[in-house]
């Protein structure tokens, strides 16, 4: 792939991750902001007397109209680029699937990889939720379960493409799928589990709360793989010119 390609494809990648950031927005805002603010309530119906006079830098208003627009669209703008280059690396090596095929996939496992596997060990956990003196510990050990879900699911995909030849694509994915199910698991049960959930916290606004999240997450995954599928077609399996003189097709 030349490098004018590359490039057309990571402002696609872009475009459709600013697109796709658009409906995660909506999500966020429907489903997400009144389960935080719900957070926030029993937050302040539970804060010790001295914190009353505490001043609000940035409005909840803000918060939740600019202040999550602007986050969402900027992250959304950057995953597009991230993974409009990863669609560059994966066309053609994955298998033979065309531009939607591959972007499907590719967001499909972007989905599982990158968001699901760490959010099943480390949820997203509202306001009030988890003690201030460990959001270090708890943000480095989320990340480290990205960066250990994708170098599992990099060798997961080294594993399935060697036992290709000899299994079968077939049994090949399968055997490479459970064996990062199965280093996955491992992790889980190395790595320290985070519970710092107040007693008194409602169970079903926690839940809600974390359903909201991954709905955000698949509106995002999914809403890039459906639109960047069919941004990437277009440019790399343009429709044939029709021939000069030729009689329109009928409706």
């Amino acid at each position: 792939m030349n490098s004018i390609s590359v490039r057309s494809l990571l402002v696609r990648g872009m475009l459709a991750g600013l697109a796709a950031g658009v409906l995660a927005l909506v999500v966020a805002y429907l489903l997400g902001e009144p389960h935080v603010d719900a957070a926030i309530g029993f937050e302040e119906a539970h804060a010790h007397s001295h914190d009353a006079g505490e001043v609000e830098l940035v409005s909840r208003s803000m918060q939740s109209t600019l202040g999550l627009a602007t986050g969402i669209l900027l992250y959304g703008l950057a995953f597009g680029g991230i993974a409009g280059l990863a669609f560059c690396f994966a066309l053609g090596r994955i298998g033979r699937f065309g531009p939607r095929a591959t972007a499907a996939l590719l967001a499909a496992a972007g989905l599982v990889v990158v968001y699901l596997v760490p959010f099943l060990k480390y949820p997203a956990n509202p306001p009030s939720v988890g003690d201030p003196e460990t959001i270090g510990k708890r943000t480095t050990l989320y990340f480290l379960m990205i960066a250990l879900s994708v170098l599992l699911a990099v060798g997961a995909t080294i594993l399935g493409r060697r036992l290709a030849p000899t299994l079968g694509n077939w049994n090949a994915t399968v055997v490479a799928v459970v064996a990062f199910v199965a280093a996955v698991g491992i992790a889980y049960a190395v790595l320290p589990t985070v519970d710092e959930v107040p007693e008194d916290f409602p169970a079903s606004l926690l839940w809600q709360f974390r359903l909201a999240a991954l709905a955000i997450q698949v509106t995002l995954w999914s809403g890039f793989g459906l639109l960047f599928g069919h941004l990437a077609e277009r440019l790399l399996s343009p429709a044939p010119a029709a021939a000069p003189g030729a009689a329109p097709a009928a409706v």
